[in-house]
């Protein structure tokens, strides 16, 4: 994998050093294409490098910032609605503590079976 795009390098070189002995360009002019080249390789390979960093990201299941500052917005936004508008608690809405309320007791079995024979 590594040895096709040097061996492109290598022959992309070996074309402009013939094309500038043969007097074809200018040296101005194999720079000028030499830096168009590195710029689009260079171009090509943050896209790669910035494709396979999001595959790794979606896989391990890690958060971007962006999605991350958005979401932090959303909860401010919720948080400061909620501050904003208190709602009047009513007696529907208060609900009660389970300290409050008073659990049921259970009949024993003794008492169950007491009050089968007396039902006989």
């Amino acid at each position: 994998m590594a040895k096709q795009p040097v061996s492109d390098l290598f022959s992309t070189l070996k074309s402009y050093a013939q094309k500038l002995s043969d007097g074809e360009r200018t040296p101005a002019e194999i720079a000028a294409a030499l830096n168009d080249w590195a710029h689009e390789s260079g171009q090509t390979l943050k896209a790669k490098i910035t494709e396979e960093v999001e595959s790794a990201v979606r896989k391990m299941g890690f958060v971007k910032r962006e999605e991350f500052d958005a979401l932090a917005k959303e909860v401010a936004a919720l948080t400061s609605a909620k501050k904003s508008s208190p709602k009047k608690r009513t007696a529907a809405t208060v609900k009660k503590s389970p300290a409050s309320v008073k659990p049921r007791k259970k009949a024993t079995a003794s008492k169950a079976k007491n009050a089968r024979g007396a039902k006989r």
